[in-house]
């Protein structure tokens, strides 16, 4: 079968090798979409601080189930998949208490351990997700970043009639916006970029400000008047994002830490410990994610296709790339097909 391997960044070989039998437990997929997220790219370009070369890419993916190993009830052949990526070690405090996804040992497919850029793919059965027989296969390469803005916007609590701010309107910033409108909350949604303000537009998230021309104290006073906002999700991983949060959230309020921050922010402390605000972090998704994202999405909820920006052969992996570099802010969810 075909291998796309990394050998080192921005370099892709690809190898003909086995394909693998699914062992006990175990289920074989055929890999039909893998998207391209921004850890993808920080790879290519060698800039991921805990991947190493050669690395096989591909976290977000959707397949269809080629077979399935002894052991294994309630998936068939020919049914849609994706599974989760994280690989545990089960014996941690964080995974004996059912945090799994902050295990200490944690590795993620397609990063610290081979991925899904190949024909087929063995997981264990534990951590295949099923989709809908009328899920395109984009949709279900979207399920993973979706899991990601669930697991986000839950961490900011019972946001349900509350007013909430996303700093940032990438493809993460996108879904995490579509989640917390789906639990019912009034959304303001920032960025520097119109073609992406535009996306989330195409969303449903009519209410939006570009940060380049409108401070974020006038966008909040224009959307939601005197009460502000209390829930503040920092979707970019820059300094001038983060303070702005801290700087123009309600007292009292919650600021979850989305964004991967290249650099160490300088931000106010002091106003964080007056002003009571409560500063969360956020990372990937447990289990509850995934099957809620694949209700969202669905059900309408969380719309994917506007993200959709160009697909790719599998042959044309590294193209794939260059395109995302050249496109820069006008680039959202690139798809390889295989």
């Amino acid at each position: 079968m075909r291998q796309a391997v990394m050998t080192a960044p921005g370099v892709i070989e690809y190898r003909d090798v086995p394909p693998p039998t699914p062992g006990f437990g175990e289920v074989l997929l055929r890999i039909k979409r893998i998207g391209v997220c921004g850890s993808d790219v920080h790879v290519n370009h060698g800039k991921h601080p805990y991947t190493s070369y050669p690395v096989v890419q591909g976290h977000e993916f959707s397949a269809v189930v080629e077979a399935v190993g002894p052991g294994v009830t309630g998936i068939r052949t020919g049914m849609k998949a994706t599974a989760m990526p994280q690989l545990v070690c089960g014996k941690c405090a964080p995974c004996r208490r059912g945090d799994y996804h902050i295990c200490d040992q944690l590795r993620v497919q397609g990063f610290q351990a081979p991925g899904c850029a190949q024909d087929l793919f063995a997981v264990p059965a534990s951590r295949v997700i099923l989709l809908p027989d009328n899920f395109t296969f984009e949709q279900g390469a979207m399920v993973e970043p979706v899991a990601v803005a669930v697991h986000a916007v839950h961490r900011a609590g019972n946001i349900a009639g509350r007013n909430v701010v996303v700093l940032g309107a990438g493809p993460i910033g996108n879904l995490v916006a579509q989640v917390a409108r789906s639990e019912r909350a009034s959304v303001l949604i920032t960025d520097i970029s119109d073609y992406r303000l535009d996306i989330a537009r195409k969303c449903g998230l009519s209410n939006t400000s570009n940060a380049r021309e409108e401070k974020l104290a006038e966008a909040v006073a224009r959307v939601f008047g005197p009460d502000g906002f209390s829930a503040a999700l920092e979707c970019v991983g820059a300094e001038a994002t983060i303070s702005a949060a801290i700087e123009n959230i309600a007292k009292g309020g919650t600021i979850v830490v989305v964004g991967v921050f290249p650099e160490k922010p300088r931000v106010d402390i002091g106003l964080v410990q007056d002003r009571e605000l409560t500063i969360v972090g956020t990372l990937m998704y447990k289990r509850e994610d995934y099957v809620r994202a694949v209700e969202l999405i669905a059900s309408g909820k969380v719309q994917t296709a506007p993200l959709e920006s160009k697909h790719f052969p599998f042959s044309a992996y590294a193209d794939a790339y260059r395109y995302i570099d050249q496109q820069g802010d006008r680039c959202v969810k690139v798809f390889i097909d295989l």
